[in-house]
């Protein structure tokens, strides 16, 4: 994952596909791209009036948290797939095929095959036994206070992790698109983050991230599909044409054992998997969606129809990837161009290969078409932050406030004033680490937001929903346990610990930690609640009943109906 997300940090830069040289001044001359700068203000004025709309028709705390569970399944799952389908992926998926060819696959495969994961273990009893966050589900019949508090340090943690890349993405974005500082850049970012969220709730998170997943597969679409009509429809002619320019020629057909390449090592390979599979099923941000509709069947069809539309968003990129190469590695404008004309192919791309995506749009339907990714790109940030945004805010005001501290003694109005003021300092905090990380190493910040939820919040909500025996005590030392061994292994890896630190060598030999932080964690969970014997113990195993019964036929649930 971490090399993945690394140009979600210099982002986008429409000017990079017309610049031709290193001099930053020239590419910030040439960064007012106005067809872009039309669709981006476009996309953000149509967007906040959808926000003042929501923000009328959100009244109550299941209106701010979860759309007043009135959302769609075919909505939802557009809704969902628009959170998942990052600006990281879009543009490292593809940099990362163009580089290495068929090692980018593992990526494409390995953010898709988690949903299974989640429609048949999660979705429907998470709807059937939650409210408004994960937290609900874990601590169902399991102590509030404790695992309410695991469960927001975990989502939390997530959420820091994933918004940074985020919101330093999106600012480099801005100063491109219109030539400003960087500070102003991820001000205006984080100023529209708070207006969407503190106004408009969960309507108008789903929303945005409906119009934007609309736009991305239209995009993508329309891209894969010139880079195919160009070779006649034939993926075999595209692949031909591509291992003809690469520099590692038929070689990108099959794994590459390249040292550089993110999947060379197989521990490394398993581990990334691992991370991106069970990961994406303790993502906060993407648990909240299954609250938003009326029942567990709903809940369960949402999921289904997002994992098409995920699936073949992810084939796309595969097909950008390869297109990228076949169409940009011949063409020296889209590189550095040394003195004697010579250019390295794979490093030398105009902006990183993180740009691939951004300059194919250029190369196969102009400015204008270039100005449309990139203003899709920045909509793709701006709604993973809208989402990220209320689902840290609503483990404030939900989990922490409502449940822990007022202990279930407050008013929805209270709780939904401080959910909104939440994200407010949510949003304060982002603009100033994404300042601060300006131009800091932080691409494995993605990676350990992943690592974490694999880590802590999958494997306490999979034993708390599925296993008997599980108890507090268990789920609070397990999920802890995987909780630091996560973080601690990333600060030790080569990402960090050498990149970022500046030490000579990597104490953890990996970079993805979920291969032994995970298992780690489900041990902890399997050992000391089998060793827990408290009478708390026997009554929260004696409760499992009736969460079975509630979990699997949605009686009792809110707003869910038996089936």
């Amino acid at each position: 994952m971490n090399r993945l997300i690394l140009g979600a940090l210099a982002l986008l830069s429409p000017a990079a596909a017309l610049a031709a040289g290193p001099d930053l001044g020239a590419v910030q001359q040439q960064a007012t791209n106005w067809p872009a700068i039309g669709m981006f203000l476009f996309f953000v004025i149509f967007t906040l009036g959808i926000t003042y709309r929501a923000a009328k028709g959100s009244k109550s705390a299941a209106d701010f948290y979860a759309a007043g569970g009135g959302i769609s399944a075919g909505t939802n799952a557009l809704a969902i797939a628009g959170d998942y389908m990052s600006a990281a992926s879009f543009l490292g998926i593809s940099g990362m095929v163009y580089s290495f060819g068929f090692d980018g696959l593992i990526y494409s495969t390995g953010f898709l095959v988690g949903w299974p994961i989640v429609l048949f273990l999660i979705a429907e009893r998470l709807r059937n036994l939650g409210k408004f966050t994960f937290a609900d589900v874990a601590s169902f019949r399991l102590d509030q206070t404790r695992i309410r508090i695991l469960s927001a340090t975990g989502t939390l943690v997530v959420v820091a992790f994933y918004l940074i890349a985020q919101m330093v993405g999106a600012g480099k974005l801005i100063q491109l698109l219109f030539g400003l500082p960087y500070l102003y850049a991820v001000i205006i970012v984080g100023l529209l983050m708070i207006v969407y969220v503190a106004f408009g709730g969960m309507k108008a998170t789903t929303w945005v991230q409906v119009i934007k997943a609309c736009l991305l597969l239209f995009g993508a679409t329309f891209m894969a599909g010139a880079v195919l009509y160009k070779y006649g429809f034939s993926p075999e002619k595209l692949f031909a044409a591509a291992t003809s320019v690469h520099p590692n020629g038929d070689a990108i057909m099959g794994p590459s054992g390249n040292p550089r390449s993110p999947v060379s090592n197989p521990i490394d390979t398993i581990s990334l998997g691992i991370g991106l599979m069970f990961g994406t099923a303790g993502l906060p941000h993407i648990l909240m969606r299954f609250f938003t509709v009326s029942d567990a069947q709903a809940a369960r069809k949402s999921v289904f129809y997002a994992t098409g539309l995920i699936g073949y968003f992810y084939i796309l990129t595969f097909i950008i990837g390869f297109g990228g190469i076949a169409l940009l590695m011949s063409d020296p404008s889209y590189f550095t161009v040394a003195a004697d004309g010579t250019y390295n192919k794979i490093t030398g791309m105009n902006g990183s290969t993180n740009m691939v995506a951004v300059n194919l749009a250029n190369a196969v339907a102009g400015p204008y078409f270039l100005g449309f990714i990139s203003a899709v790109a920045f909509a793709t940030i701006l709604a993973v932050v809208a989402g990220l945004t209320l689902a840290g805010a609503s483990a404030v005001s939900h989990d922490l406030y409502a449940q822990v501290f007022a202990r279930g003694r407050t008013t929805e109005r209270t709780e939904v004033n401080l959910s909104k003021a939440s994200a407010v300092v949510i949003g304060l905090v982002a603009i100033y680490l994404g300042y601060v990380f300006e131009n800091q190493n932080v691409a494995f910040m993605v990676g350990l937001a992943f690592s974490v939820a694999a880590s802590c919040n999958f494997p306490v909500l999979a034993m708390s929903i599925l296993w008997k025996g599980t108890t507090t005590l268990g789920a609070l030392v397990g999920g802890l346990i995987g909780l630091v061994t996560a973080v601690v292994m990333v600060v030790l890896s080569k990402a960090v610990w050498v990149t970022t630190f500046g030490h000579p060598a990597a104490l953890f030999p990996y970079d993805n930690p979920a291969l032994f932080s995970m298992p780690i964690a489900f041990l902890g969970i399997w050992l000391v609640s089998r060793m827990d014997s408290s009478a708390r113990a026997k009554r929260e195993r004696a409760a499992f009943e009736a969460q079975y019964v509630r979990s699997e036929t949605g009686i009792g649930a809110s707003g869910a109906h038996a089936h």
